[in-house]
This record gives structure tokens, sequence and C-alpha cells, in this order.
């Protein structure tokens, strides 16, 4: 794992051999971004990035400095979540940089068209925000909904201006 500075604060990134396993936007501090990264993955340990690691952190950094990057390259292990959360996630890996779609969009493109709560709970547990732009997701009507990060939807609303996303 390892803290890395962006426009926004300093963000924690955890990696496995399989690839990104966890993201953590900023805390109040980088020890307690680091203090956030040890309660979800009490054995990673801080080390240098490997390659598909340095591409996430480099995709993040350039994300929060107002530079569109998609991040689909960046090699994610989703092996810990259930199967409807990785169909959450692959759908909203689909949502471009400024673009946004809503819970029931996904819920509807997943086959599940009721499954709207569901499908903000499984962004409310995303692992991997940001390669994972769960913040692209809107509740009906264009509102901005939930946001589990610090912050809140405050934090929402920020990562979607920087995109440049124009809410309904």
């Amino acid at each position: 794992m390892t803290v890395f500075p962006t426009a926004i604060g300093d963000c924690g990134i955890v990696w496995n051999d399989t690839g990104v396993c966890g993201v953590q936007l900023p805390e109040v501090s980088p020890a307690v971004t680091r203090e956030r990264l040890r309660r979800y993955w009490p054995d990673a340990s801080e080390a240098e990035p490997t390659p598909a690691a340095s591409r996430a952190i480099e995709g993040i950094t350039a994300l929060l400095d107002g530079t569109p990057d998609a991040m689909h390259d960046v090699v994610i292990d989703l092996g810990a979540v259930s199967e409807f959360r990785r169909g959450v996630y692959e759908v909203a890996r689909t949502i471009g940089p400024g673009d946004t779609i809503t819970y029931g969009e996904i819920a509807s493109r997943l086959g599940q068209p009721h499954a709207g709560r569901e499908v903000g709970q499984a962004l409310g547990a995303n692992p991997v925000p940001l390669i994972v732009p769960c913040h692209r997701v809107l509740a009906a009507g264009g509102k901005l909904g939930g946001f589990s990060a610090r912050g809140g939807v405050t934090t929402k609303s920020r990562l979607l201006a920087i995109e440049g996303a124009s809410l309904f």
C-alpha cells in the first residue's frame, strides 16, 4: 500500500498480485488515510507500487487534476465482492469522465430494473472509488444521492465539477 498526493488531498491505494484491490479517498490527514487503509486491509504494508498500482496512481492523479482518464486499463481485483456487485462495478466503469447515469439505469443494464437500492448499496461499498467511478452515478431525476467518502455529497459534487459534468 501507499499514500500519494493529489489535487484534493492524499489518497491511498492497496494492491495484490492480481491488481488494485483498494483505493481510499483523502481523509483529514495522510496518517488517517493510511489508518483507514489498514482498517480494511490489515495485512497491507507500505511498499513501492507495482506497475498496475502505478498506473492507477497516475490515472487518479490526472483525473483529480482535471485531465479525463477513464482508467479502463487499470487492473482491479474484485474477487472479494459478490457477483452482483462485480456487475455493478463493471457497468459503472463504462461511465466516462464528465458523464453520469442513475442507479436505476445500472440496475436496468443488469437486467434487474427494480434493484436501484441494491446498486446504491454496492456503490456505497465500492472498494476502488475513482477507478470504479461511483461518483458518476446519480439518484433518480439527476439528484446527487449519497456518497460514502469523507465530505459526502459535497465531495461527490466536487469530483463531478472537476470532471466538468453537467447535472440535470
